[in-house]
């Protein structure tokens, strides 16, 4: 029922979309104290709140915001928590836009970025400063998937009064409970499984104290940032799946991962849930499932055999974006970009989403691209 109130929609099951921006009020007295539900379009609407209560209950914080695009939501945090003097720290495996902010945009503000090695665990703390205030986390980490010991992060950030904030995406809050492991500011793309249908830019940021959120929802409001209402109801709607999704493509992703783990054309498969992952064991303690979304690094091959097979896929679309109902690969290179480590792949790298095709049609859709790749070897 979270988001949902039918006696508030006539009856109906679903919350309507309510568009506008102008709200009148009955009397001069009325407008002064500003005696409304809603004042005005940028402070939300009945459809936003709806998603919002949703995101509250999935996220278990204090109060969560929701921005025009993932990007905006991992963003939105630095902004909202840091200022001019400040240093924070940021995993080396973080989202690439993410870390584009921070070498521009936070630069041009006076705040210090400095990236770690995302297996440090409790020894970050041999990096904080005088003026760390915040630790940025992602796990797994984004293209390469390393595992980080959010609670180890989490003892030795707190101990300093040093914010935690995680991009929670991979997992979802139903995978991973980033609040009860005590992250204090945990950031969803919405655009992947929350809307899962490939059709919508949305973010969330949730904030696990009344403290936190006040300063988040200041900043959300000071920096007039406002969803679209029929954004607001998709994303509401693939929410409501989410689960059930999540449910199918969590054994898809795993048994193509121990698929491509057999192949003679991959070197080895980047997923936390399989046992012989570098970071099993951390996943295995701290979250209760897997995403769609992992890796591979081919054996030496040729980017012209790795474009012969990619370009011939018929199931598997090429595209950035992951968690819709689509299977999706792209090739990536994040070696040139790492400052803290420097992952040591020979040979090259895949992204892969497992949507909700079937999976023998996907890997018979991937071994005919494995027969184009040692054909242009």
């Amino acid at each position: 029922m979270a988001g949902r109130d039918p006696a508030d929609s006539y009856g109906f099951v679903n919350p309507p979309i309510v568009r506008g921006s102008t709200v009148v009020y009955p009397s001069t007295e009325d407008f002064l104290a500003r005696k409304a539900r809603y004042t005005y379009g940028t402070q939300g609407n009945p459809t936003i709140d709806a998603l919002v209560a949703a995101a509250n209950t999935i996220e278990g914080g204090a109060g969560t915001v929701v921005t025009p695009s993932g990007l905006l939501a991992c963003t939105l945090p630095f902004l909202a928590h840091l200022s001019a003097g400040d240093h924070v720290l940021v995993t080396d495996s973080v989202y690439r836009p993410t870390r584009h902010f921070c070498e521009t945009m936070l630069k041009r503000m006076g705040i210090e970025t400095s990236y770690f090695d995302p297996g440090l665990g409790a020894d970050i703390e041999s990096l904080f400063k005088p003026n760390t205030k915040a630790v940025w986390t992602e796990a797994p980490g984004s293209q390469t998937f390393e595992m980080q010991d959010i609670p180890a992060i989490v003892a030795a950030a707190h101990a300093r009064d040093i914010l935690v904030m995680m991009d929670n995406t991979w997992a979802t809050p139903l995978f991973f409970d980033s609040h009860r492991f005590g992250v204090d500011i945990s950031v969803q793309a919405g655009t992947k499984y929350y809307a899962g249908h490939s059709d919508v830019l949305i973010g969330t940021v949730s904030a696990r104290t009344p403290e936190l959120y006040a300063q988040l929802r200041a900043s959300w409001e000071q920096l007039g940032i406002i969803i679209a209402p029929e954004d607001a109801f998709l994303t509401l709607r693939g929410m409501r799946t989410m689960a059930i999704r999540l449910k199918e493509q969590m054994p898809a992703g795993i048994a193509m991962a121990q698929w491509l783990a057999a192949r003679p054309e991959v070197a080895r498969v980047l997923h936390p849930a399989l046992p012989d992952d570098p970071g099993h064991a951390i996943w295995k303690r701290d979250f209760t499932g897997a995403s769609s979304l992992f890796a591979i690094e081919l054996a030496p091959v040729s980017m012209d055999a790795v474009a012969a097979m990619l370009d011939g896929l018929t199931l598997f679309g090429m595209g950035a974006s992951w968690g819709g109902y689509e299977s999706l690969v792209l090739p990536f290179d994040c070696r040139a970009y790492r400052t803290a480590t420097k992952p040591g792949f020979k040979g090259p790298t895949i992204r892969i989403h497992i949507g909700l095709e079937d999976l023998e049609d996907l890997k018979a859709d991937l071994d005919a691209g494995f027969a184009r790749l040692r054909a242009t070897t």
